[in-house]
């Protein structure tokens, strides 16, 4: 069964009140990340898919982002079999970096893609 193309976005087209999905994992997430996102490891989606759809209940889109975008591809494709309005952030974390886009890091040190 086809879906169609993923539907996916380029990092500078992400709104800066835009709500983000960070999938990736716990030391990359700490290193640097959107403030405000709400971080699920892609490894625990399934188990804690319920603070997503909490989280969304308004309707709101979800910009999904790993580290380049091969992870949130996967999850994208899930939420949105899931009807959940989710667009995939193409080039992930790496592109919003490179796009200049503004990040924190866990322990105040400068953010950085890991």
């Amino acid at each position: 069964m086809n879906f169609g193309p993923l539907p996916s976005v380029d990092a500078t087209a992400v709104p800066s009140e835009g709500f983000v999905l960070d999938v990736r994992e716990d030391d990359e997430w700490a290193a640097g990340h959107v403030e405000g996102a709400l971080h699920i490891p892609m490894s625990d989606f399934v188990a804690r898919f319920g603070e997503l759809t909490e989280a969304v209940e308004d309707g709101r889109r979800v910009y999904v982002m790993c580290r380049v975008g091969g992870r949130s591809a996967q999850v994208t494709q899930y939420l949105v079999r899931q009807e959940i309005d989710a667009v995939n952030v193409d080039g992930g974390m790496q592109a919003w970096d490179g796009a200049g886009r503004p990040m924190v890091a866990d322990n105040g040190n400068p953010a950085f893609v890991l």
